[in-house]
């Protein structure tokens, strides 16, 4: 038979037989309402009286109790703890460093005493000077600061306010956009796609431009890291693109802003084009300059990719390609800053789930209106991240339209809107299906390069980058050289010299890697000769120093005429590195997987 039980999750529809014990019945309603303690259930057949524990009826059955088909039954328990105190779960968000130290800031703009409308004295305040709210509408539209800061708009709903006659601080959870069926819906009819309701479908959506972001700016520290960024493009022609590492820190410009500082450029594994790339999938490489950066005290904040085209002026210049009248950021950049958002999302304490939005960001390098090389930084929305995870959009062949997508048995579409001004100036909505333009995804955030540049990396010579065919590639030979040209305690500083260097696999992780790292950080002679004495390296230089006598070796016997043809030929026979075991079949005297001589 079937019973109804309705509680404050709705009212659910239990199957179970008339002699069953009311324990059956207590674990049935404990599975489909996943309540953690069955023991804390109270059951009544009148709504808030006659509660009875329903643990003190076991050993009854449901007859006993004269409960039939189709009786509605009221019960009542309690929450888990986890449930009942999202304040500890809060408590345990480990936030970035930048986050930690805005939240003891008020944020407050101060203002001088006006000369014209204050009359006080000089200790005095008043509607002229007192200071403004860090999410003030008239002060951000003067500085044209174009979005309020992520810190501005906690403000904004009421964070760190003390609720009268109390001494503790709200801490407003903020939730984001979730666009899928529920398919645990609590009303216990079959899920979707069998069936729906209210509870469980999405609601509709209406577009709108995102009034607050993450992060509010992008600092490069040093002009040379765009600068070699670009210069495979320059010599090559070919897209490239790269994953940001950097830090977080507060940025005075914005009232309780946050700027990505970047200090170096990754480069994946990829296969470029004068029109676009395609990227490979993540491989080990990127595991290990994930883990070199945090050693440096650094995360990835983002990434940045060229758009460029020579205008074949011959002075330089590139197309002007993304305006007004074309596009700044396509459909298909957004899907994909969408999902790169989605994998890295900003721990707060603010919300209920931990995290909220993302301090991931986007940099663009493309041709301004005079025709040079400039960087464009972005954010997509919240709701965009929404909508790209429920699949509920994607990109068009029209690079500044996205399309809805159309739905399906698996896919359920909600209603989606924007709002536009119509040709009368009037603010009306409109269907967005099938397109939208992107625009209404769009962040804006400012970027730049600081007035004194100090780097975290300040070799005097650059190492050659990872990954880039066709180019000065990194070998031992290559490190041979690098280590010759000067100090060890100038060249480790270089981010694409520490990740080759702990690629190899001959220095320690623990000890003479992090040595090496502190030298590249801190620049201390005293590290350098104490890296000297260490095992690992004093391996490291005996296999360079190998390198570059096989390499002379090679290139007299090369020369010598006959001798160098016999040598060529025998070459081609396959040898097996004796460092990385990897057969080679090619005639040179490195090995192909580890740039090792083959020995």
């Amino acid at each position: 038979m079937l019973v109804r039980v309705r509680s404050k999750e709705g009212t659910h529809r239990i199957e179970v037989n008339p002699n069953d014990d009311f324990l059956v019945l207590r674990d049935k309603i404990a599975q489909q309402l996943k309540i953690s303690d069955p023991s804390t259930i109270t059951i009544s057949d009148q709504p808030a009286t006659g509660a009875t524990s329903i643990d003190s009826l076991s050993g009854k059955s449901l007859t006993d109790f004269g409960v039939k088909h189709g009786d509605l039954l009221y019960i009542s328990f309690q929450e888990s703890v986890a449930q009942a105190s999202p304040a500890a779960q809060k408590s345990n968000v480990v936030q970035d460093q930048v986050d930690d130290i805005l939240d003891t800031q008020n944020g407050l703009i101060k203002r001088e005493k006006d000369p014209k409308f204050c009359k006080h004295a000089s200790n005095g305040m008043c509607d002229y000077c007192m200071p403004l709210e860090p999410f003030d509408t008239a002060y951000l539209e003067k500085n044209k600061i174009k979005s309020m800061s992520f810190h501005s708009y906690l403000r904004k709903l009421g964070a760190h306010e003390k609720k009268p006659g109390t001494s503790y601080i709200t801490l407003p959870s903020l939730e984001e956009p979730s666009f899928k069926v529920k398919t645990n819906c609590s009303s216990g009819h079959p899920p979707w796609p069998a069936s729906i309701c209210t509870k469980c479908q999405p609601s509709a959506i209406t577009l709108q431009r995102q009034t607050f972001r993450v992060v509010d700016h992008v600092e490069f520290s040093s002009a040379s890291i765009i600068d070699n960024f670009i210069g495979y493009w320059r010599s090559t022609g070919l897209q490239r693109f790269g994953y940001m590492y950097g830090r977080y820190e507060p940025y005075t410009e914005v009232p309780l802003g946050i700027k990505a500082v970047v200090e170096a450029i990754y480069e994946s594994p990829q296969e470029g084009d004068s029109e676009g790339l395609r990227l490979e999938e993540p491989l080990e490489g990127e595991k290990r300059a994930d883990e070199m950066a945090a050693a440096c005290g650094l995360q990835r904040v983002g990434m940045i990719y060229t758009d460029l085209t020579d205008d074949g002026s011959g002075k330089g210049t590139v197309l002007y390609k993304r305006h007004i009248d074309s596009y700044f950021f396509s459909s298909q950049e957004c899907q994909f800053a969408a999902m790169m958002q989605k994998r890295y999302p900003n721990a707060t304490k603010y919300s209920s789930t931990g995290s909220f939005g993302s301090k991931f960001v986007t940099c663009v390098i493309g041709g301004n209106e005079e025709g040079n090389i400039d960087v464009s930084s972005y954010q997509v929305s919240n709701t965009c991240v929404g909508m790209v995870d429920a699949d509920i959009v994607e990109p068009s062949v029209e690079a500044g339209i996205m399309r809805v997508r159309e739905p399906t048995s698996e896919r359920y579409i909600p209603d989606v809107f924007f709002k536009y001004k119509n040709e009368y100036n009037l603010i009306v909505q409109k269907d967005a299906k099938p397109s939208f333009p992107v625009e209404y995804l769009l962040v804006n955030v400012t970027h730049g390069f600081p007035l004194k540049a100090a780097p975290l990396f300040t070799s005097p010579k650059s190492f050659p980058i990872e990954n880039r065919t066709g180019a000065l590639t990194q070998d031992a030979g290559t490190l041979h050289k690098y280590l010759d040209s000067g100090r060890l305690v100038d060249l480790a500083s270089d981010f694409h010299f520490l990740l080759y260097v702990r690629s190899m696999g001959i220095l320690n992780d623990n000890d003479e890697m992090s040595l090496l790292v502190r030298i590249a950080l801190q620049h201390k002679e005293e590290d350098a000769n104490a890296l000297s004495q260490t095992a690992g390296w004093q391996t490291l230089m005996t296999i360079l120093r190998e390198t570059a006598t096989s390499s002379r070796g090679h290139g007299s016997s090369s020369s010598g005429g006959g001798a160098g043809s016999s040598g060529s030929g025998s070459g081609s026979a396959a040898r097996t590195c004796r460092h990385c075991t990897f057969t080679n079949t090619h005639g040179g005297e490195n090995c192909e997987m580890c740039g090792l001589p083959i020995g």
